[in-house]
């Protein structure tokens, strides 16, 4: 069985299960009617679950029954052998750190309920009822349940020898140290399907993080379909991770077939689904960090002050199950007793996107390219029909932001109906500029029609050189700065010269970093690429290829092989760029990943490098690792030292359009001091 791990409370974000919980759902064979068979294929779920690491385990609906049960519901003996096998799991489980639902019936004064049994660690820690019962074609609950008590909210039930909370929208808290952002919400079924569900008060006014929910759906052409978009769209909404688990095998087929198809889905995305006609049992790593911060961050996320269906909350702690003699859990060492039992970083099976920017699918990221195009030409157009220009200058280096600002300037000038000849594409060759970037830039701009001229800097910054006395021999950042301040000038200019504006190339990765020269490339009259980051551009201007194709094609695919480059240094002697960024300031496909966790959800630096750890591992069919731990330490700190040094560059930038969920524009996405200091999160990274 995996080690518990037990984290002292340390500093924020230092714990080594870092948020994540794992939370499975799962379909065990059953017979219908036969408790005690059901009840021995329940606990051996469990016990699996246990030996995988699951924190959380849901069950189908009236599994140690059988959901279809139909009239035997009503029988004083299945009743009495359900409570009777309750009681046995509870005993049989006490060694086991698992909150987990059986779905039973249970008889209380003149009526029967549908129930979900709630255990962790040999505790009965309440009964969840079902709220609302279907009563139209196959389904006749109504037949045979009561739905849950609604005055009050919350009664009591005395059974298995104990006395529990019984009824709807009961949240089960966790009190261990550290595990405050855990709070477990149950729902059965139909539940899921109504328009005013259970779990949506759990979450919003109960606060719930997990959702589970117990489920009997049978299976008919295409519900599978709208089953997995109802859980997807419900954890959207709630912010939550919902985990789902159905009737299959074992269940009466007399009139209905079920398909045993478990989901866990959080924030909107799946994360796990068996397939249709296995008895597989569906895991993931949730993560409570990130489900807290996507809330905390919402505006419309608000617990109401007088809640119209309150929520009963319920205590429960897994710590119980450490105690139990000869537990399996207690190998190894001695947790401390204040700890938080949360996953290990060791044993965490969820692994983070590489490019958390990039769609996976090549069907999904050419139709996010393709939206992405249109949301920086929408943006564009609009400010060049706004101040009746019809003419635009971009600085066109054979760079890979140049040239995507080049492509969606061009689809903002079709779109309006101007002549691309409006579009002024200028290269300005300097002291660092090489004949492969220089020819593709003629090139891209011969294909794309628009026009195109050469205006060399090189005299204009030696001049500049003698005026402020500064040696061309001192190849330092005066010696690079100055030449992108003259680039900057010349674009501004002969902008004024055509009475057009200038548009600008600089993208998230590159202001993130601060990799920007003050007023120069960091200034513009509207900066289409602020809100896309280095690794999507490269797939912007690979799908730009693919819809081209032909030499245009082959022009921007030879920009893609060309190394990132200002070029602001002198080339080696056989004419090769002699600068390459990514050796400067580090890997953008890291420095992406720690943007997108530290702005999109608020990551702690410790639990970022854990998670890049483990999504860097091995390179892809190479079997080393792209990136060594301690490689991945340093460029972490690079990039936080240059996040918080660089504010003041980006608390003046220039309009541009947002294009994803994360953005740096101190108008909206990130508000932040020029002036905050480093230091909390550098001494974080230190320790690491």
């Amino acid at each position: 069985m995996d080690e518990l791990i037990l984290n002292g409370p340390g500093a924020a974000g230092m714990g080594e299960g870092d948020g994540f919980f794992r939370v499975a759902a799962a379909t065990p064979e059953l017979r219908v009617g036969d408790v005690r068979g059901n009840a021995e294929a329940i606990l051996a779920c469990v016990r699996r679950a246990a030996h995988e690491g699951v924190r959380a385990l849901v069950l189908p609906e009236l599994c140690l029954a059988g959901y279809t049960c139909a009239d035997l519901f009503h029988d004083r003996a299945l009743l009495r052998s359900c409570e009777a096998a309750l009681a046995w799991l509870l005993d049989q489980t006490r060694a086991l750190p698992v909150f987990f639902t059986v779905g039973m019936p249970y008889a209380q004064g003149e009526s029967v309920y549908n129930c979900a049994a709630c255990c962790c660690a040999g505790e009965l820690l309440g009964m969840s009822v079902k709220s609302h019962l279907p009563n139209y074609r196959e389904f006749y609950e109504g037949r045979w349940f009561a739905p849950a008590p609604e005055n009050p909210s919350c009664a009591t039930c005395a059974i298995a020898g104990r006395t529990v909370p019984f009824g709807a929208r009961i949240v089960y808290r966790c009190v261990d140290e550290g595990c405050s952002d855990l709070a477990i919400g149950v729902e059965i079924c139909e539940d899921l399907w109504v328009p005013d569900s259970p779990s949506t008060h759990m979450a919003l006014e109960g606060g719930a993080t997990v959702l589970l929910n117990l489920s009997a759906s049978d299976e008919v052409i295409g519900k599978s379909t709208y089953r997995r978009d109802l859980v997807r769209g419900q954890s959207a909404r709630l912010y939550a991770a919902y985990a789902y688990a159905n009737a299959g095998e074992g269940e009466s087929t007399t009139d209905l077939v079920f398909a045993g198809e478990n989901l866990i889905a959080e924030n909107g995305a799946l994360l796990a689904r068996t397939e249709l006609f296995t008895r597989d049992m569906a895991v993931a790593d949730v993560d409570l960090d990130m489900l807290m911060a996507e809330r905390r961050r919402s505006n419309t996320w608000v617990r109401p002050a007088s809640p119209t269906r309150p929520c009963h909350d319920t205590a429960f702690s897994f710590k119980g199950a450490l105690s139990v003699p000869g537990n399996a859990v207690e190998a190894g060492s001695a947790p401390a007793p204040d700890a938080a039992i949360l996953l290990s970083a060791a044993h965490a099976a969820r692994v983070a996107p590489r490019t958390p920017f990039v769609p996976a699918g090549e069907h999904e990221r050419s139709e996010r390219c393709e939206t992405i195009f249109n949301l920086q030409a929408a943006g564009l157009k609009t400010r060049l029909a706004h101040t009746h220009t019809e003419h635009a200058v971009i600085g066109l280096s054979g760079g890979l932001d140049s040239t995507l600002a080049l492509l969606v300037t061009v689809r903002a000038f079709d779109a309006l109906g101007l002549p691309r000849t409006g579009v002024h594409a200028v290269s300005m060759p300097g002291f660092g500029t090489t004949a492969r970037t220089k020819t593709n830039a003629e090139r891209l701009a011969e294909h794309l029609g628009v026009d195109f001229r050469t205006i060399s800097i090189a005299e204009a910054v030696r001049g500049h050189f003698s005026d402020i006395g500064h040696d061309p021999a001192v190849t330092d950042v005066t010696y690079e700065n100055a030449q992108a301040r003259e680039r900057t000038q010349v674009l501004m200019d002969l902008s004024n010269e055509l009475g057009g504006f200038v548009i600008g190339t600089g993208d998230l990765s590159e202001l993130a970093l601060g990799w920007a020269t003050y007023n120069a490339d960091h200034m513009s009259m509207y900066g289409v690429n602020a809100g896309v980051p280095k690794t999507l551009v490269r797939y912007l201007v690979a799908h730009a290829a693919d819809v081209f194709g032909g030499e245009a094609a082959a022009t921007l695919r030879d920009i893609l092989d060309t190394p990132v480059s200002p070029e602001l240094l002198p080339p080696t002697g056989d004419g090769q760029i002699a600068q390459c960024t990514e050796e400067l300031v580090g890997p953008y496909e890291l420095h992406d990943f720690f943007l997108f966790h530290m702005l999109r959800h608020g990551f702690a630096p410790g639990k970022i490098y854990r998670m890049a750890c483990r999504t860097f591992a091995e390179a892809a069919g190479e079997g080393a690792p792209a990136y060594e731990p301690q490689v991945i330490l340093s460029w972490l700190r690079t990039f936080y030292r240059r996040f918080f040094a660089q504010q003041f560059k980006r608390s003046c930038l220039p309009d541009g359009p947002k294009v994803g969920s994360v953005s740096v524009s101190p108008r909206g996405d990130w508000r932040m001091p020029s002036d905050a200091s480093a230091a909390l999160w550098l001494e974080e990274i230190d320790s690491l």
